[in-house]
């Protein structure tokens, strides 16, 4: 890593309990405290929520979708504005993807070769074409913190396509390094290898010969069992260097951040919490509510007694459900804040108790009262 790199961006292990960790991510626009839940921005706008909600939120760092601002309103026009940050008016750190999952989440529509990804776009069907160095090229101009190489992500399944995506992933994040030209934003490896425990770990100690600032595990969370899931993070962080950042992609349930956390995982993502919310459901430590049900008519009580978000502290399920009834838009609102706010402070619950030595104890109370909702 080269000087002005390190003055940008570094990560500080402050502590361990276990396998579980807690540190501190140092980037050009503040410092973030792990292990963290990202809210997911796709569209330079996490759904419902405005910045300033964010920031009640405590929420520490965003992710946005590279594959959907380079289809609208373009790189281009991002760049313009001196960046995401400003486009969006967020002034915290920001995390972009490559737009390999989406890119390859297009089925027939995209066809790949060793070179790149030329696709048709989900918008109006026009044509396009993603390198690893185009990729990196438009991550630049949108300006965030910490941008993703770009990689393949096949079904996990299939073992013959994912030694041919594996040996594409590795090749292209070499050239995304070598495309790489902005010091004051750090690339991420991606670690592929579908569910299959010796290509993990091939694609682990291939991307740590490289000395990426970090580290992501992508291609889970794509209709793998829990236990597979479990069983690569726990291959893929032996290998990985515990003085690097690790962030596990799109995945974030409280069972998922427990166990993630637990088998030393430091950042997650997931459209889950909003995604939720716009479906009437909402995120507790004890499960999933569906507030449209009738039998919260007249429930007088908050979505969760124990919760201190803005939504528990002043609005009723009843509340809640006559304005899904009513089909009106501060439901996903409310509900979004809730569900946010559910996985930002479990992070630093959890946080806490690591530095204070008594994690393992707090995970099991809290998966003992996941599982009693099963």
């Amino acid at each position: 890593m080269d000087k002005s790199l390190q003055t940008c961006f570094s990560f500080r292990l402050n502590s361990k309990d276990g396998n579980a960790r807690a540190g501190i991510l140092t980037t050009p626009h503040g410092d973030v405290e792990t292990p963290v839940f990202m809210p997911v921005g796709t569209q330079a706008t996490v759904k419902s929520l405005t910045p300033a909600q964010l920031e009640e939120l405590k929420v520490q760092i965003l992710l946005s979708n590279t594959y959907h601002l380079y289809l609208r309103p373009g790189a281009d026009v991002i760049q313009e504005f001196g960046g995401l940050h400003n486009f969006m008016n967020w002034h915290k750190p920001i995390l972009t993807d490559s737009g390999g999952f989406q890119v390859f989440s297009l089925g027939n529509l995209r066809h790949v070769t060793d070179e790149g990804v030329v696709f048709k776009s989900h918008i109006d069907g026009s044509t396009h074409n993603f390198t690893p160095e185009s990729a990196v090229n438009i991550q630049e101009k949108l300006g965030a913190d910490i941008i993703m190489a770009f990689d393949e992500c096949p079904e996990p399944h299939d073992r013959r396509y994912n030694e041919q995506a594996l040996a594409r992933t590795h090749s292209w994040a070499q050239r995304c390094l070598q495309a790489k030209s902005r010091p004051d934003q750090a690339l991420f490896g991606i670690v592929q290898g579908g569910i299959f425990p010796d290509l993990r770990a091939r694609s682990a100690e291939f991307l740590t010969s490289l000395n990426f600032p970090g580290y992501s595990i992508g291609g889970l969370s794509v209709g793998e069992s829990k236990d597979d899931m479990l069983a690569v993070i726990e291959v893929v962080n032996a290998i990985l260097p515990e003085s690097k950042p690790r962030y596990l992609m799109g995945v974030g349930t409280p069972y998922d951040l427990i166990e993630g956390i637990r088998r030393g995982i430091d950042m997650f993502d997931c459209v889950l919490p909003t995604r939720l919310a716009r479906h009437h459901a909402a995120q507790t430590l004890q499960g999933r509510l569906n507030l449209s049900k009738a039998e919260y008519a007249r429930d007088n009580s908050p979505i969760d007694s124990d919760c201190g978000c803005y939504t528990c502290t002043n609005f009723s399920r009843s509340y809640l459900r006559h304005l899904i009834i009513a089909k009106e838009m501060l439901a996903s609102t409310l509900i979004s804040i809730h569900n946010i706010f559910t996985l930002t402070s479990l992070a630093r619950t959890l946080r806490k108790n690591i530095l204070d030595k008594r994690f393992d104890n707090t995970a099991a109370q809290l998966l003992a009262n996941l599982e009693k909702v099963k």
